[in-house]
C-alpha cells in the first residue's frame, strides 16, 4: 500500500524501515528534514507537508511528541485532514490525553473522514525485532481495513473499543511499565546496599520470576558503561507520559499512587541533571539516596 509516515524521530524511523522492508511504498514527512536523509536513501518518498503526504496515501501515519503536534499535524493549514482523500484512513501513534485524542477524531469525523488512535507498545529494540504491539480505538471497519499494513510493523495489532480507548489503554500500560522499571532500579539498589555485586544482581533479576520483557533490555542499561549515548525513553518523555496518567486518574477519580510515586522518582532524576538518559537512570537516584558513591 501507498503509507504516510508523519514524524521520523526514532520510533517514525523504525516504522518506515519496517513498512519498507515489507514491499510498502512509503512517503516521509517531519519538520527537521534533516532526520530523513537516511531513510529517503533506504527508498522513502518526502512530501513538503503533511496534506501533500495525506494526498498521496491510502492509510497515513503520524507519532510525534504530544497533543499539541498531533493537532499541528492533523489539523493545521497544511495538516493532515485537508489532504486526505475519501476512503482512507488516518491513524495516531502518539502517546497523548484519550480526550485530545477523540477531539482530533471528532474534527476528521466533520470532515467526512476517518481518523484512529493507534498508538504502539514498544521500543526502538522491541520495534526492530517486530515484537511491538498496536492497540487501535475508533471504527472497527476501518481497523479492519488497515490490520494488514500494521501487522507489518508489530506482532499484534489489538481492536480496544471506541475513539479514545486504545489511547487510554496505552496509558494503563506505560503505567505499568513504568512502575516495574522504577522497582527493578530499587530492587537492584537495595540487593547492592546489602553487598550483592551490581552484576550478580542484575543476573539473578533477571532470571527470576519478576522478570519482564522491558526489563530484559533496559536491565543491563545500569551495568558500568551500559547506558546507551540516546536513550530509548528518557526521563522526560517518560515523565510526560506519568503526567498524563496522573491526570487520567484525576479525571476518572481512580487511585493511581504508584502512578505518583513513578513521578516523583522522575522529578529526582531531573533534579538531579539525569533526564536526558533512560529513565531505568531511576536506579542511580537510588543510589545516591541510599548513600552509594558516585
Amino acid at each position: 500500500m501507498n503509507v504516510g509516515m508523519v514524524g521520523l524521530g526514532t520510533m517514525g524511523a523504525g516504522i518506515v524501515k519496517r513498512l519498507l522492508a515489507a514491499g510498502h511504498e512509503v512517503t516521509g514527512w517531519n519538520r527537521t528534514k534533516a532526520k530523513a536523509s537516511e531513510l529517503i536513501r533506504a527508498g522513502m518518498g518526502w512530501a513538503d507537508s503533511p496534506a501533500e503526504l495525506a494526498g498521496a496515501s491510502e492509510v497515513v501515519l503520524s507519532i510525534v511528541t504530544d497533543a499539541a503536534a498531533v493537532r499541528d499535524v492533523a489539523l493545521g493549514p497544511e495538516g493532515i485532514v485537508s489532504g486526505l482523500r475519501s476512503g482512507c484512513h488516518y491513524l495516531d501513534m502518539s502517546t497523548i490525553d484519550p480526550d485530545e485524542s477523540r477531539a482530533v477524531a471528532a474534527a476528521f469525523k466533520r470532515a467526512g473522514l476517518t481518523m484512529l488512535d493507534a498508538p504502539l507498545s514498544g521500543s526502538p529494540v522491541t520495534l526492530e525485532q517486530g515484537k511491538a504491539s498496536i492497540m487501535v480505538g475508533g471504527d472497527l471497519g476501518a481497523f479492519e481495513r488497515v490490520e494488514p499494513v500494521l501487522l507489518d510493523i508489530g506482532a499484534k495489532a489489538s481492536y480496544i473499543g471506541a475513539s479514545g480507548m486504545a489511547a487510554h489503554m496505552k496509558l494503563a500500560i506505560n503505567l505499568v511499565l513504568m512502575v516495574e522499571v522504577i522497582a527493578f532500579g530499587e530492587g537492584i539498589a537495595l540487593a547492592e546496599k546489602g553487598g550483592v555485586d551490581r552484576e550478580v544482581a542484575v543476573e539473578a533479576m533477571l532470571n527470576s520470576v519478576a522478570a519482564a520483557p522491558v526489563l530484559g533490555y533496559r536491565g543491563p542499561f545500569i551495568l558500568e558503561g551500559r547506558m546507551p549515548e540516546h536513550a530509548l525513553a528518557d526521563v522526560n518523555l517518560q515523565q510526560k507520559d506519568m503526567m498524563l496518567v496522573l491526570e487520567q486518574g484525576r479525571k476518572l477519580g481512580s487511585p493511581v499512587p504508584l502512578a505518583a510515586a513513578a513521578n516523583e522518582m522522575m522529578n529526582a532524576c531531573r533534579g538531579l541533571g539525569l533526564d536526558r538518559r533512560d529513565f531505568v537512570t531511576a536506579h542511580e537516584v537510588y543510589r545516591r539516596l541510599g548513600g552509594f558513591e558516585r
